[in-house]
């Protein structure tokens, strides 16, 4: 089925704009190879892509891309060439090379939107059903709900409240730690083996000047 109106053939004189319509793969490619604006538009706005898309000729579309002709390009109407488009192949086409399917055009319509207005086929609907459901997804991923965002607020709160009502403990962990890093500091420089002696040694002293007190008492 198309959705480009019939007469639209008799409207432009752009050849590759009639070569688009026409499907006439070919024609286009040897245009676009010439120097053809693979971005030209007719009277309403719509490049090359869109009235392809509108056709169903995928292989025009993927011809115009090669040739840099822009995904994102709008008609008069805000519409995009997903929004002209009714045919699934050409609707992959569009979405895998990045042009959003949940875009509005300046009625505030989406593709999906149009495509049930035009009573496209089952087939499409569910295909651009799907892919604004996977974008819905997509997008709640991306972002934390409110219930996260809540609980990790409160969180934070409850340490800063814990860090405020309790300065001495804060204090006292802050110079743990410095100690703690002092000491792997010094294992690190003298030596495990050695640092073991060293204790051993300070612990035997300490024995015999312990029981030396202890006698002579």
């Amino acid at each position: 089925m198309s959705y480009v109106f019939v007469n639209d053939s008799s409207q432009t004189n752009v050849p590759l704009l009639q070569a688009c319509i026409d499907g006439d793969f070919n024609y286009s490619k040897r245009l676009l190879e010439s120097g053809f604006d693979p971005n030209i538009r007719d009277s309403r706005g719509r490049t090359g892509l869109h009235l392809a898309a509108a056709r169903g000729n995928v292989d025009i579309c993927q011809l115009l891309h090669k040739f840099g002709a822009d995904l994102l390009a709008t008609d008069y109407q805000g519409n995009t060439a997903l929004h002209l488009c009714g045919h699934v192949d050409t609707i992959q086409f569009l979405v895998s090379n990045g042009l959003k399917i949940d875009i509005c055009n300046h009625q505030g319509a989406t593709p999906l939107v149009l495509a049930k207005r035009r009573g496209v086929n089952k087939d499409v609907i569910r295909l651009l059903e799907s892919l604004e459901e996977q974008e819905v997804k997509g997008f709640n991923r991306g972002a934390p709900s409110k219930m996260e965002t809540m609980q990790t607020a409160e969180s934070e709160s409850a340490m800063e409240s814990h860090s405020l009502l309790n300065p001495n403990l804060q204090q006292g962990e802050g110079v743990l730690s410095s100690f703690r890093t002092t000491w792997q500091e010094f294992v690190e420089d003298l030596g495990f083996w050695r640092v073991l002696l060293l204790i051993i040694v300070i612990a035997l002293l300490s024995l015999g000047i312990a029981y030396y007190f202890v006698v002579i008492d």
